[in-house]
């Protein structure tokens, strides 16, 4: 297979993945706005969660597998089926008729969803150099950025004027111009071959990655659902190793996951993942229910974050000129933890301006840590394993997200049960489940004080992650001096 020819218009290319992309980062803050008046409609409160973790499962479990089928048959017919595939569950969402219904077709939604963050970034890994791609992909840190904002406005018009039906298929005439301009303007020149399908290691990671997923997400359900689900995880997981092993085309490389470069990208990235999901869920409350703001201002904290990502992105470039990658990375990197350094300092007394700085820090760090090991990672492979690579960061990073809103959910709740006892314990786990219980929790001076103190509980295991993000960007192996001119020395460096 050969990469993408240059004859592809890499400027219309460029604006048509950021379409689709914006397709679906708006879905899980539309989709946010206006649950609560789906529930109304619908009923089932009882499954209100699983609306997003049918789609994150989905998601999730599939990024792996688009990205190896994109490096058998191409980016071009993976993406289009991948969008193709979320439009028809965007269409069917519209159209549920229960919860259930449309917790089936917000999985549908999410088996296409896996293939288009992945795809499109090993696109732009084909089409642009590493110097380029620091440029391209601080333009895509906007579009997350901007759905960040849209996403709740847009959701709280439509269903306040239109339906709620419409925060699906709004996705329609986006993803079909999306397809028609993928069509026209991206080229590709792959060589057919007779492609070996691994469906059988799909299908066992499938199945393992979502007892995994289920079990750090669904923590409360009885013990012994827990325990069958870590024996499926197990069991799937040996035979999935086993079976990797020995087929000729593998869904996962267990030689290209085992590098050194690939390894330790995506065990940053998984930290990195770990930290990030603690930032964005712990500090809101702490903003709302300590300092006693508004939802506004607890949001405009975490814009900061999204602010300082694509600015670190956009100037990466300079960066690797002035002072080679080696330098940018670990360098910048210590923005991570240094920020999140910033939440140990909040008191009730604090201005948000303190929590805003710590998130710009963070997110600041973020941007180069992640574009550092995407663009590194994409370079070290040959083009029929980009695909594969690039999805490896993307999954592991999925993973960390995951993984740190379970752990960091559960020191939440042991800061809570050991600084309050009984009566005082009840009454902040009541306060915490009204719909204006962070706002009633900052008036109560004595319960304020309890949830100010278990928040850092969570703030400290934020720091730690953060910390362990920057030091295992030092295991990363990188050559001394390297510039941004291509992927020659990134290539050296994955064979260390």
């Amino acid at each position: 297979m050969s990469a993408p020819s240059k004859q592809s218009n890499r400027t219309f290319v460029v604006a048509t993945i950021m379409l689709a992309t914006f397709m679906v980062a708006i879905e899980a803050t539309i989709v946010a706005t206006a649950m609560p008046r789906i529930v109304g409609q619908l009923g089932g409160f009882s499954y209100y969660s699983w609306v997003f973790s049918a789609f994150l499962l989905a998601q999730s479990t599939t990024t792996v597998i688009y990205g190896k089928l994109s490096d058998i048959f191409g980016r071009k017919p993976v993406l289009i089926g991948g969008i193709l595939v979320f439009l028809v569950g965007s269409l069917f969402c519209g159209l549920a008729w229960s919860m259930a219904s449309l917790i089936i077709f917000r999985l549908v939604q999410g088996l296409g969803a896996g293939a288009i963050q992945p795809v499109t970034m090993t696109v732009i890994g084909d089409l642009f150099t590493l110097e380029e791609r620091g440029k391209v992909q601080g333009v895509m840190a906007t579009v997350w950025a901007a759905s960040a904002v849209v996403g709740p406005l847009a959701g709280g018009i439509i269903v306040d004027t239109i339906s709620w039906a419409w925060i699906f298929w709004i996705n329609l005439p986006i993803g079909i111009f999306s397809i028609i301009a993928f069509l026209i303007f991206l080229k590709e020149d792959v060589a057919h071959k007779q492609a070996k399908i691994d469906y059988l290691g799909a299908i066992l990671f499938s199945i393992s990655i979502i007892a995994l997923l289920t079990i750090l997400t669904e923590t409360t359900a009885p013990a012994w659902i827990l325990i069958a689900l870590a024996v499926v995880l197990i069991v799937t997981g040996i035979l999935f190793v086993l079976q990797e092993r020995r087929a000729p085309e593998p869904i996962i490389s267990i030689a290209l996951w085992s590098r050194r470069l690939v390894a330790t990208s995506n065990a940053c990235m998984l930290l990195a993942g770990m930290a990030l999901i603690g930032l964005s869920t712990i500090l809101p409350m702490y903003v709302q229910g300590v300092l006693g703001r508004s939802p506004v201002v607890a949001g405009f904290t975490l814009t900061m974050l999204v602010v300082g990502w694509p600015l670190s992105v956009m100037l990466s470039s300079r960066f690797f000129r002035a002072f080679g990658i080696r330098n940018t990375l670990r360098v910048g990197s210590f923005m991570f933890p240094f920020g999140a350094c910033f939440l140990l300092f909040l008191t009730p007394e604090s201005h948000p301006a303190v929590a805003g700085a710590g998130s710009f820090f963070m997110g600041f760090g973020m941007g180069l840590i992640n574009l550092t090991s995407i663009a590194l990672v994409q370079d070290s492979v040959e083009w029929s394993m980009r695909g594969s690579a690039t999805a490896s960061i993307i999954f592991a990073r999925s993973l960390g997200n995951t993984l740190g809103a379970t752990v960091l959910g559960a020191i939440l709740n042991a800061g809570i049960d050991h600084y309050a006892t009984g009566e005082a314990a009840n009454s902040l786990h009541n306060v915490l489940n009204e719909p204006t219980g962070l706002s009633e929790l900052a008036g109560d001076a004595t319960v304020r004080g309890i949830f100010d103190a278990a928040l850092h509980w969570s703030f400290w295991g934020v720091v730690l992650v953060a910390v362990l993000t920057f030091a295992t960007t030092w295991l990363i192996p990188i050559g001394r001096g390297v510039k941004a001119q291509g992927g020659g020395a990134a290539s050296e460096a994955a064979s260390h």
